[in-house]
């Protein structure tokens, strides 16, 4: 059965501004001084899905930027471009649509577009063990990630007894963000992962739960499906899209379905969700300093400093975030780091469309 990658590409990293844009969001960002995260997201592909069988899921105003960012990667004609926003359960829904009427069944391995993984080895034969549970089992299969302190950031997943000696486990219970005594519980448990939103599952598969979980959106994804290779393809994606009820993936399906699988990883794996976790790329100095480009840092300890076209210099502060891009100036506490979206959400109100 063939294996094809989906990447999750729609998001605006809000919490990245002023870096982020709507436009340029932060899977079109390098923040690994490596290349753009969604290049970095593809070629983890590399030895289990060819080009050609990798799919993006994007939003339209940031189509035309992925498709040049990924020039040479994967076909064009792979980029999908949701016209409106309907959170996750509508974009693998979609693809999985794609897939199905286009291409035929096969695996999907479903990723972000804007996670960091350090030891991409360990992360594919991880995914090469998933690919061959999601054939074996028809399970919905995720990778839990083995939690290296008390993340009060993540959610997590309750596992239970192993399957057939395969490192797939049975998942008890999806638990959301804990507080950090609930979390310091989840450590010392053992059987806690956090949940990193990476999926692996045959299209007929999830297209059989959404069908039986969520038959609102199977029923749009039928339309839109029904209409793929016709002249009305485009038209009815247009029309249909927009209505599909929002609901992640995690609520709509994975909470409720009932053979979900995990398996465990361990491979550097990080959501990279605000400006507070490039400790997670980059190596801190002495005095506990992070960041890009020009900077003069004096007295300055545990800041994250990132500078584009200007000089950023510092002196006797300690625990800041200060982000340049040439237009904007963001200076914010680390303890707020999750904050900064609500500058976002501000801009917006103010009707301020330059700076988004």
């Amino acid at each position: 059965m063939k294996t094809y990658g989906v990447i999750m590409a729609g998001g605006g990293g809000t919490r990245f501004w002023p870096m982020s844009r709507k436009a340029v969001p932060k899977q079109l960002l390098n923040l690994s001084g490596k290349d753009l995260m969604v290049n970095d997201t593809i070629d983890r592909f590399e030895g289990i899905v060819e080009k050609e069988d990798i799919y993006i899921v994007t939003n339209v105003v940031q189509a035309d930027t992925m498709r040049t960012a990924t020039t040479g990667r994967l076909p064009e004609s792979n980029i999908l471009a949701e016209p409106a926003a309907r959170n996750t359960a509508a974009c693998i829904g979609y693809a999985a649509m794609e897939i199905i009427k286009k291409r035929g069944d096969g695996i999907m391995c479903i990723l972000a577009s804007d996670h960091y993984i350090k030891n991409t080895e360990g992360f594919q034969t991880v995914l090469k063990d998933a690919v061959k549970t999601a054939q074996a089992t028809d399970a919905l299969v995720t990778l839990g990630i083995a939690p290296t302190f008390p993340s009060t950031g993540y959610g997590y997943i309750r596992s239970g007894e192993e399957v057939c000696g395969t490192n797939a486990y049975m998942v008890e219970d999806f638990v959301e963000k804990p507080d950090l005594e609930t979390a310091e519980a989840y450590l010392e448990a053992g059987n806690y992962l956090w949940n990193s939103g990476m999926f692996i599952w045959k299209a007929s598969t999830i297209l059989g739960y959404f069908e039986r979980l969520l038959p609102d959106i199977y029923a749009c994804l039928t339309e839109i499906g029904d209409s793929m290779g016709t002249p009305a393809e485009q038209e009815t994606i247009n029309r249909v899209y927009p209505v599909i009820p929002k609901i992640s993936i995690d609520y709509g399906i994975m909470e409720r379905a009932d053979h979900v699988l995990v398996l465990k990883g361990d491979f550097g794996w990080n959501d990279i969700g605000s400006f507070d976790a490039l400790t997670a790329i980059y190596e801190p100095d002495a005095k506990g300093n992070i960041g890009t480009g020009k900077r003069v840092m004096i007295d300055t300890e545990n800041s994250i400093i990132c500078a584009n076209k200007r000089l950023i210099a510092t002196v006797g502060v300690q625990d800041l975030i200060v982000v340049e891009t040439g237009d904007a100036v963001l200076v914010c506490h680390k303890s707020k780091a999750q904050d900064v979206k609500k500058i976002v959400e501000t801009l917006e109100q103010q009707g301020e469309t330059g700076y988004l």
